[in-house]
């Protein structure tokens, strides 16, 4: 005798196939869709921001000439996309040159929770600024909406010691557009687009900066 088990007859395979083929289809559409989003996008920003892209790697050439380090902070996959850049320019973006000074405020896990603990979290990137940062060096702030208190802080800091600064925005800046000297402030509302870009514009400063640096 051949028992049929609950969920494997031939009605059901039937419907899970139906359903992935369902599926699948809305999958591709979806993966069309975001894709061509991300395109569009980018479009727009190589069209609009070009010019503003290319001050920022003026800025950051002159303080790696001037013998300054870079330091970049950031928050969720804003902290994840600043140590990718600071490796960038510790170990090299496309082409064999020299080293260049750079660190991330994000990734010494008990500094961070040492801070977070005794001073508070939106005191965690300023407290390293203050410890790290000197006149000449730049700090380059990523956020998706411009208002974590702590990158504010941060910037505030930075000021005060004569330190630059330089930020990669989105959703119209928020309040830290108002506390850098530049700004790249991507037109999109949507955090994935935005972190997207902001990695792709990290990347094409450091090959400006590596192709004029030997």
């Amino acid at each position: 005798m051949s028992v049929e088990r609950a969920g494997v007859g031939h009605g059901s395979v039937d419907h899970r196939e139906a359903g992935r083929d369902a599926v699948a289809g809305a999958s591709v559409e979806r993966v069309r869709s975001q894709l061509e989003e991300s395109a569009r996008l980018t479009a727009r920003v190589s069209e609009e921001m070009a010019g503003d892209i290319e001050a920022v790697a003026r800025r950051v050439l002159e303080c790696v000439r001037s013998g300054g380090k870079l330091l970049f902070c950031g928050n969720g996959g804003s902290a994840a996309d600043a140590q990718h850049l600071a490796a960038e320019y510790v170990v090299r973006f496309a082409r064999e040159r020299g080293a260049m000074a750079a660190l991330a405020l994000t990734s010494d896990a008990s500094v961070l929770t040492a801070a977070g603990n005794d001073l508070g979290f939106e005191r965690v990137f300023e407290r390293q600024v203050r410890a790290l940062a000197r006149r000449g060096d730049l700090l380059v702030l990523l956020s998706t909406s411009g208002e974590s208190e702590n990158l504010l802080r941060a910037a505030r800091a930075a000021s005060e010691l004569g330190t630059g600064t330089v930020a990669l925005l989105a959703r119209g800046g928020g309040r830290l557009r108002e506390q850098v000297e530049l700004a790249l402030v991507v037109p999109t509302d949507s955090t994935a687009r935005a972190q997207e870009l902001h990695l792709t514009i990290g990347h094409v400063v450091c090959d400006l900066v590596e192709r004029a640096e030997p």
